[in-house]
Protein backbone atom coordinates (compact mmCIF):
# COMPACT_ATOMS: atom_id res chain seq x y z
CA UNK A 1 0.00 0.00 0.00
CA UNK A 2 3.07 2.02 0.77
CA UNK A 3 4.28 1.09 -2.27
CA UNK A 4 1.20 2.17 -4.31
CA UNK A 5 1.06 5.85 -2.46
CA UNK A 6 4.49 6.45 -2.88
CA UNK A 7 4.11 5.62 -7.26
CA UNK A 8 0.90 7.71 -7.64
CA UNK A 9 3.07 11.06 -5.51
CA UNK A 10 5.49 10.39 -8.12
CA UNK A 11 3.48 9.81 -11.17
CA UNK A 12 1.51 12.91 -9.37
CA UNK A 13 4.42 14.62 -9.29
CA UNK A 14 5.83 14.25 -13.22
CA UNK A 15 2.13 15.28 -14.51
CA UNK A 16 2.49 18.41 -12.67
CA UNK A 17 5.58 18.93 -13.74
CA UNK A 18 4.91 18.46 -17.56
CA UNK A 19 2.08 20.39 -17.27
CA UNK A 20 3.94 23.11 -15.99
CA UNK A 21 6.96 22.54 -18.93
CA UNK A 22 3.80 22.72 -21.16
CA UNK A 23 2.34 25.65 -20.26
CA UNK A 24 5.95 27.45 -19.89
CA UNK A 25 6.41 25.88 -23.68
CA UNK A 26 3.18 27.71 -24.45
CA UNK A 27 3.61 31.03 -22.70
CA UNK A 28 7.42 31.87 -23.34
CA UNK A 29 7.01 32.39 -26.99
CA UNK A 30 3.74 34.44 -26.06
CA UNK A 31 5.97 36.64 -23.63
CA UNK A 32 8.64 37.20 -26.12
CA UNK A 33 5.93 38.43 -29.11
CA UNK A 34 4.18 40.74 -26.34
CA UNK A 35 8.02 42.10 -25.24
CA UNK A 36 8.62 42.72 -28.59
CA UNK A 37 5.95 44.48 -29.22
CA UNK A 38 6.54 46.86 -26.61
CA UNK A 39 9.89 47.22 -27.33
CA UNK A 40 9.11 47.48 -31.21
CA UNK A 41 6.67 50.76 -30.12
CA UNK A 42 8.98 52.39 -27.67
CA UNK A 43 11.77 52.37 -30.78
CA UNK A 44 8.90 54.09 -32.77
CA UNK A 45 8.21 56.87 -30.75
CA UNK A 46 11.91 58.01 -30.39
CA UNK A 47 12.53 57.25 -34.38
CA UNK A 48 9.43 59.52 -35.07
CA UNK A 49 10.81 62.20 -32.89
CA UNK A 50 14.21 61.77 -34.21
CA UNK A 51 12.73 62.08 -37.60
CA UNK A 52 11.00 65.24 -36.63
CA UNK A 53 14.25 66.83 -35.74
CA UNK A 54 15.58 65.83 -38.96
CA UNK A 55 13.10 67.87 -40.63
CA UNK A 56 13.30 70.40 -38.78
CA UNK A 57 16.94 70.65 -39.38
CA UNK A 58 16.84 70.02 -43.20
CA UNK A 59 14.10 72.78 -43.52
CA UNK A 60 16.99 75.02 -41.69
CA UNK A 61 20.25 74.41 -43.07
CA UNK A 62 19.22 72.50 -46.22
CA UNK A 63 19.85 68.89 -45.56
CA UNK A 64 19.84 66.00 -42.85
CA UNK A 65 22.13 65.58 -39.90
CA UNK A 66 24.41 62.33 -39.58
CA UNK A 67 25.11 63.30 -35.88
CA UNK A 68 23.39 63.62 -32.84
CA UNK A 69 25.93 65.76 -31.09
CA UNK A 70 25.19 68.14 -34.18
CA UNK A 71 22.03 67.76 -34.36
CA UNK A 72 20.42 68.51 -30.97
CA UNK A 73 23.33 71.17 -30.07
CA UNK A 74 22.35 73.66 -33.41
CA UNK A 75 18.67 72.92 -33.01
CA UNK A 76 18.45 73.77 -29.61
CA UNK A 77 20.94 76.70 -29.55
CA UNK A 78 20.87 78.59 -32.47
CA UNK A 79 17.93 81.06 -33.90
CA UNK A 80 18.00 79.94 -37.64
CA UNK A 81 15.12 78.45 -38.78
CA UNK A 82 13.34 81.75 -40.71
CA UNK A 83 9.69 81.61 -40.85
CA UNK A 84 7.33 84.23 -41.55
CA UNK A 85 5.61 86.28 -38.94
CA UNK A 86 2.96 88.90 -39.27
CA UNK A 87 3.38 92.55 -37.67
CA UNK A 88 0.27 94.62 -36.86
CA UNK A 89 0.63 98.88 -37.85
CA UNK A 90 -2.04 99.67 -35.06
CA UNK A 91 -0.54 103.17 -35.78
CA UNK A 92 -2.07 103.05 -39.40
CA UNK A 93 -5.33 101.28 -38.76
CA UNK A 94 -8.34 103.93 -38.44
CA UNK A 95 -10.01 103.82 -35.96
CA UNK A 96 -13.56 102.66 -37.15
CA UNK A 97 -11.64 99.62 -38.55
CA UNK A 98 -11.91 96.00 -36.22
CA UNK A 99 -8.22 94.49 -37.26
CA UNK A 100 -9.79 91.29 -36.28
CA UNK A 101 -12.41 91.65 -39.09
CA UNK A 102 -10.22 92.71 -42.40
CA UNK A 103 -9.42 89.75 -44.39
CA UNK A 104 -5.88 89.04 -44.01
CA UNK A 105 -4.80 89.61 -47.86
CA UNK A 106 -6.28 93.01 -47.58
CA UNK A 107 -4.83 93.97 -44.48
CA UNK A 108 -1.53 93.67 -46.17
CA UNK A 109 -2.16 95.64 -49.30
CA UNK A 110 -3.59 98.50 -46.96
CA UNK A 111 -0.72 98.28 -45.07
CA UNK A 112 -2.50 97.50 -41.53
CA UNK A 113 -0.18 93.92 -41.32
CA UNK A 114 3.38 93.31 -42.66
CA UNK A 115 4.68 90.11 -43.04
CA UNK A 116 8.58 89.78 -41.98
CA UNK A 117 10.68 87.01 -42.00
CA UNK A 118 12.69 86.26 -38.92
CA UNK A 119 14.63 84.16 -37.65
CA UNK A 120 13.56 81.47 -34.47
CA UNK A 121 15.22 79.06 -31.89
CA UNK A 122 13.98 75.69 -33.78
CA UNK A 123 13.07 73.29 -31.00
CA UNK A 124 11.16 75.82 -29.90
CA UNK A 125 9.22 76.18 -32.75
CA UNK A 126 8.41 72.87 -32.56
CA UNK A 127 7.07 72.88 -29.29
CA UNK A 128 4.99 75.70 -30.19
CA UNK A 129 3.86 73.73 -32.99
CA UNK A 130 3.18 71.15 -30.25
CA UNK A 131 5.71 68.66 -32.95
CA UNK A 132 7.32 66.94 -29.87
CA UNK A 133 5.01 65.24 -27.73
CA UNK A 134 5.59 62.29 -24.79
CA UNK A 135 2.96 61.01 -22.76
CA UNK A 136 3.69 60.94 -19.15
CA UNK A 137 3.69 58.40 -16.52
CA UNK A 138 0.54 60.01 -15.67
CA UNK A 139 -0.80 60.14 -18.94
CA UNK A 140 -0.88 63.62 -19.86
CA UNK A 141 0.93 64.58 -23.03
CA UNK A 142 3.48 67.41 -23.21
CA UNK A 143 6.13 68.76 -25.15
CA UNK A 144 9.67 67.37 -24.57
CA UNK A 145 12.23 68.63 -22.31
CA UNK A 146 15.56 69.42 -23.46
CA UNK A 147 17.01 66.58 -21.36
CA UNK A 148 14.25 64.23 -23.44
CA UNK A 149 15.25 65.21 -26.45
CA UNK A 150 19.08 64.61 -25.93
CA UNK A 151 17.96 61.10 -24.80
CA UNK A 152 16.12 60.10 -27.90
CA UNK A 153 19.89 58.87 -29.04
CA UNK A 154 19.37 56.09 -26.60
CA UNK A 155 17.90 52.74 -27.50
CA UNK A 156 14.83 52.31 -25.21
CA UNK A 157 15.94 48.62 -24.27
CA UNK A 158 17.43 46.65 -22.94
CA UNK A 159 17.23 48.90 -19.91
CA UNK A 160 20.44 50.55 -18.50
CA UNK A 161 22.31 49.97 -21.49
CA UNK A 162 23.36 53.01 -23.60
CA UNK A 163 23.32 51.44 -26.80
CA UNK A 164 22.72 54.53 -29.14
CA UNK A 165 20.62 54.52 -32.60
CA UNK A 166 23.29 54.38 -35.95
CA UNK A 167 22.62 57.95 -37.55
CA UNK A 168 23.67 58.50 -41.06
CA UNK A 169 22.87 61.08 -44.16
CA UNK A 170 24.15 62.27 -47.27
CA UNK A 171 23.25 63.21 -50.74
CA UNK A 172 21.43 61.17 -53.15
CA UNK A 173 22.01 61.18 -56.94
CA UNK A 174 18.59 61.57 -58.50
CA UNK A 175 18.92 62.07 -62.18
CA UNK A 176 21.44 64.22 -62.04
CA UNK A 177 19.94 66.58 -58.56
CA UNK A 178 21.08 65.30 -55.45
CA UNK A 179 18.76 65.04 -52.86
CA UNK A 180 19.27 65.08 -49.08
CA UNK A 181 18.66 61.39 -47.52
CA UNK A 182 19.05 60.31 -43.65
CA UNK A 183 18.57 57.23 -41.95
CA UNK A 184 18.11 56.49 -38.40
CA UNK A 185 18.00 52.28 -37.20
CA UNK A 186 18.32 50.09 -34.75
CA UNK A 187 19.05 46.14 -35.26
CA UNK A 188 17.08 43.50 -33.64
CA UNK A 189 19.94 42.12 -32.16
CA UNK A 190 20.77 45.19 -30.38
CA UNK A 191 17.21 45.68 -29.29
CA UNK A 192 16.30 42.22 -28.15
CA UNK A 193 20.17 41.78 -26.62
CA UNK A 194 18.64 40.14 -23.28
CA UNK A 195 16.13 37.79 -24.53
CA UNK A 196 15.92 34.43 -24.83
CA UNK A 197 18.81 33.95 -27.91
CA UNK A 198 17.19 31.59 -29.77
CA UNK A 199 13.62 32.97 -30.03
CA UNK A 200 15.74 36.36 -31.13
CA UNK A 201 17.41 34.44 -34.26
CA UNK A 202 14.01 32.80 -34.90
CA UNK A 203 12.41 36.39 -35.23
CA UNK A 204 15.45 37.82 -37.39
CA UNK A 205 15.38 34.79 -39.68
CA UNK A 206 11.37 35.56 -40.11
CA UNK A 207 11.79 39.25 -41.01
CA UNK A 208 14.91 38.56 -43.41
CA UNK A 209 12.32 35.93 -45.42
CA UNK A 210 10.62 39.21 -46.60
CA UNK A 211 12.51 40.25 -49.70
CA UNK A 212 14.55 43.76 -48.64
CA UNK A 213 13.54 43.88 -44.95
CA UNK A 214 15.65 45.35 -42.42
CA UNK A 215 15.73 43.27 -39.83
CA UNK A 216 15.28 46.08 -37.00
CA UNK A 217 13.42 49.47 -36.50
CA UNK A 218 14.33 52.85 -39.08
CA UNK A 219 13.19 55.45 -40.40
CA UNK A 220 14.91 56.96 -44.02
CA UNK A 221 16.97 55.30 -46.21
CA UNK A 222 20.04 55.99 -47.31
CA UNK A 223 18.99 54.64 -50.92
CA UNK A 224 15.82 56.29 -51.30
CA UNK A 225 14.39 59.56 -50.91
CA UNK A 226 12.16 58.64 -48.50
CA UNK A 227 11.29 59.38 -44.89
CA UNK A 228 9.17 56.49 -43.55
CA UNK A 229 9.25 54.18 -40.94
CA UNK A 230 9.55 50.61 -41.46
CA UNK A 231 6.94 50.18 -38.26
CA UNK A 232 4.41 52.75 -40.12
Amino acid sequence: MKGRTIIQIVLGLVIVGLAVVLYNSIQKPMRFDNEYTKRRDACADKLKAIRTLEDAYKVTYGTYCGSFDTLFSRLMNEDSMRVISKVTNYDVIPADVDINEVPELEAIKKGYVTRVEVLVNPIAKLREDKKLPIVDASGYTRQMTDEEILNLRYVPYPKGEKNQFELSSGMLDKSGLLVPVFECKVPLEVLLSDMDRQLVMNKIASVKEVKGRYAGWKVGDMTQAITDGNFE
